[in-house]
């Protein structure tokens, strides 16, 4: 295949913004917005320069079909989280009482508004062409991320996480809005999640009641989905798992949906890839993931690997994509 991985620039603005149009809402890292999305790139722009200070940088990666050169996904990856903004979850938790006079013990759900995950890295904003849901690009796109972090390991938290989208109904709506914060702000799960898309979630610290939210309280619809993903998805949270993600009871505050977190160090493509020296041009080899470069230049595609001593070998093609040459250093692990 044909398709790499590859830092977005300011001339990725339209095939983003179609993209953007098709994430069917609930998407916060994409929103369907032109402005939105060119401040997103000119501030990847910025964070791919090495000589860059911020503190909470965003770098966004972009698939292409190099044969074509349409882009057919992207995926961001954020530094820090919580750095401009408090970064705010819910923290799903259970409060006991006892009631000696009626021999019983109450056992309460309840939801409390916490800012624990704040200085975490970010995986997230991952995107892929409808019509692209085959032959492995989901996962070329998913664990490129980790392979960029592993190349850039200085810039990134020991602790990363990943926001599923929640459950939306066939209106747009979310359940889990409509049954907490919607009762509180006045605005639609739509126009809350595109003003956050565009300004931030401040808002959320301004309006926000701080009490714990009781589970018991809420509607049987908001209830059903509190910590479950939206069914697309599902295949995203499976390899979230694979990789060594788990859910630790932190949702989001707008759908609901679950908040998956991991030890940086500890996520297997992180953990498990080897960095070789290309000794030498040879078709053949086990499936696995490439990559090369730092910063702008940094490229990851699907191919084959075969391991001679303490180098690699790799076919033509798969060298032509990422760019490397006999004597340049690869980063690969097992596809």
């Amino acid at each position: 295949m044909g398709f790499i991985i590859r830092p977005a620039t300011s001339a990725d603005l339209q095939p983003m913004y179609e993209m953007a149009k098709l994430t069917g809402g609930g998407f916060t890292n994409l929103p369907p917005d032109r402005g939105a999305l060119m401040a997103k790139l000119e501030r990847a722009e910025a964070a791919f320069d090495a000589s860059s200070t911020e503190e909470d940088r965003l770098f966004v990666l972009m698939l292409e079909n190099r044969e074509t050169g349409e882009i057919r996904g992207t995926c961001q990856i954020f530094t820090r989280v919580g750095v401009r903004w408090p970064f705010y979850s819910y923290r799903m938790g259970t409060l006991s009482k006892r009631s000696e006079e009626l021999d019983r013990t109450f056992r309460a759900e309840i939801l409390n508004l916490v800012s624990d995950l704040e200085g975490s890295s970010e995986v997230g904003g991952l995107f892929l062409h409808p019509h692209e849901r085959a032959g492995g690009l989901g996962l070329l796109l998913a664990r490129s991320r980790y392979l960029f972090i592993r190349a850039h390991r200085e810039l990134f938290a020991d602790r990363i996480l990943a926001e599923l989208r929640g459950v939306i109904d066939d209106a747009g709506g979310s359940p889990f809005w409509d049954g907490v914060a919607g009762k509180f702000f006045g605005m639609s799960f739509q126009e809350a999640d595109q003003f956050n898309a565009l300004h931030g979630n401040q808002f959320i610290a301004d309006l926000m009641p701080k009490h714990p939210v009781y589970v018991a309280m809420l509607s049987e619809s908001a209830k059903h989905v509190i910590g479950v993903p939206h069914p697309s998805g599902r295949a995203a949270m499976r390899m979230l798992e694979n990789e060594g993600f788990a859910f630790e009871n932190y949702i989001d505050i707008f759908d609901g949906g679950p908040t998956m977190t991991a030890r940086t160090d500890q996520v297997r493509t992180i953990r498990d890839a080897r960095t070789h020296r290309l000794d030498s041009i040879a078709e053949g080899g086990e499936r696995a993931l490439v990559a090369a470069g730092r910063w702008r230049d940094f490229r990851c595609a699907l191919g084959s690997v075969s391991t001679s001593g303490d180098g690699i070998a790799m076919p033509k093609s798969v060298a032509r994509l990422i760019n490397v040459a006999p004597g340049d250093t690869v980063d690969w692990i097992g596809g």
